[in-house]
């Protein structure tokens, strides 16, 4: 069906020029439309590339990696700045506390027999009695520094050997109430019982998270000489809490492995039933040695040829963990030490050069050089299981041609390897050792009344004194 067009509307009739349309209009209307579309085509063949751009995702970058450095923070001994009370209140108060955030350390659960976990209970009461008195918030809090030093690989492994290290010293032990008298002084059956809660609580798993990691601590009214270097994190009651500076002050540094056989201490005898029949550290039976306890006329003596070596047989009942620190303990302040020890008196050498059967049976080796920043103790691993292989002697046969008093070294003894890593000749004199403990910041500790050179040092002999650490 044809569909007819409809008629023009009136606007439009009048718009429409009368009669036929003109050619020139048709040709400008004709230009007109072509440009409306040129136009936006040229204009669009010729804009700028847009390139989509990504939107940025924000990511968190990680903290730098920070690597625990390869020497333990040595622990300084109680020696504290001859000042007054007042004097020593107005400088701890001067100090701000650390800035970093107070992390809490992981709990700790006592293991071991029966007996161990008896003396383990009986020294931390000591020490948190003895040091905190009859306070059962103070307690805790001593509680907690005991426990975090276990832990730390810079202290004895046994709860024992934390508290009383230092003990068989007349100064310079790390809880003066060891080694300065005073548990001549009796508490009551109650004060201990309320002591023993606290000790028995924090070895089934309570944390004190008032004191974070500390590891040092003291009175408000004393200043010992270490407390510049560490840094201050809490206080509790008069007490003030210090932990190391950088990583070792980290909870990932606190990962020494308990021991989990506690030592008899002579010293609790007549005062905590489980340290009752120890009449000396060195009294027969089972009960393991603490390296840190052992008395200085219990240690043996270097060779009557180098003040410097040592050639040892090893208490059996000295667990092998406690080899380098009962190395230490040997060496003592001695800036250049070597001690090789066995575990059977038959194969321990009077002289070096020894028996080359002897030689090979060597159980554990030790070598220090503080002039080349060096320290080195290797075991036996066919007979004692290391966790680290480095920490392992090589097997090395000893021929007969070998044992030439002339060319001996024990540098060169087996697995050791340190003549060729090191490049160790003969032994150089070393300068006097200074004040051994924490390495300090950059400066020299000042009260705010001094003006001087620094003030005399003075142990800690009296009850004003008794919680330097």
């Amino acid at each position: 069906m044809h569909q007819m067009t409809p008629p023009p509307t009136p606007l439009v009739r009048r718009l429409l020029p009368k009669g036929p349309v003109p050619a020139w209009l048709l040709a400008v209307l004709g230009l007109v439309a072509l440009l409306a579309i040129a136009v936006p085509l040229v204009i669009v063949a010729n804009a700028p590339r847009i390139v989509p751009v990504a939107k940025k995702v924000a990511r968190a970058i990680p903290p730098p990696r920070v690597i625990p450095p390869a020497e333990l923070p040595p622990v300084e001994p109680a020696v504290f700045v001859a000042l007054a009370p007042q004097e020593a209140l107005a400088y701890n108060a001067s100090i701000p506390f650390s800035s970093a955030p107070l992390l809490p350390a992981r709990p700790f659960k006592v293991i071991g027999d029966e007996a161990s976990i008896a003396r383990a209970t009986d020294c931390l009461t000591a020490g948190v009695l003895y040091e905190a008195g009859d306070d059962t918030v103070g307690q805790r809090a001593v509680a907690q520094v005991i426990l975090n030093r276990v832990r730390h690989p810079a202290f004895p492994k046994t709860v024992c050997g934390v508290v009383f290290q230092g003990a068989e010293r007349r100064s310079g032990c790390q809880f003066t109430f060891t080694c300065d008298g005073a548990l001549a002084r009796r508490y009551s059956d109650e004060a201990w019982g309320r002591a023993r809660d606290v000790a028995a609580t924090a070895l089934a798993g309570s944390v004190e998270k008032a004191v974070g990691t500390a590891t040092h601590y003291h009175t408000n009214w004393v200043v010992p000489y270490w407390s510049s270097s560490l840094d201050k994190i809490s206080e509790v009651h008069t007490h003030l809490f210090f932990r190391w500076t950088g990583w070792w002050g980290t909870p990932p540094a606190f990962r020494g492995r308990y021991l989990a056989n506690e030592p008899l201490i002579a010293k609790l005898k007549g005062i905590a039933p489980s340290h009752g029949e120890a009449s000396d550290l060195l009294a027969g039976g089972d009960v393991p040695v603490d390296a840190a306890l052992l008395p200085p006329d219990a240690l043996p003596q270097p060779l009557a040829s180098d003040p410097n070596s040592f050639l040892v047989t090893l208490d059996p009942r000295l667990p092998p963990a406690e080899y380098a620190a009962f190395a230490g303990r040997v060496c003592g302040d001695r800036p250049y030490c070597k001690l090789l020890a066995w575990t059977d008196r038959a194969d321990t050498p009077a002289a070096l050069p020894g028996d080359p059967r002897q030689m090979e049976r060597l159980a554990f080796s030790y070598l220090r050089d503080r002039t080349r920043n060096f320290d080195k103790a290797l075991w036996a691993c066919d007979r004692f299981a290391r966790p680290d292989p480095t920490q392992c002697m090589k097997v090395q046969v000893f021929a007969p041609a070998a044992a030439k008093a002339d060319a001996f070294k024990l540098e060169a003894m087996p697995g050791s390897g340190l003549r060729a890593a090191l490049g160790l000749g003969e032994q150089r004199e070393a300068p006097p050792a200074e004040l051994g403990g924490v390495r300090r910041k950059t400066g020299t500790l000042a009260p705010p009344t001094a003006a001087t050179p620094p003030p005399p040092v003075k142990q800690a002999t009296g009850p004003a004194a008794a919680k330097p650490d």
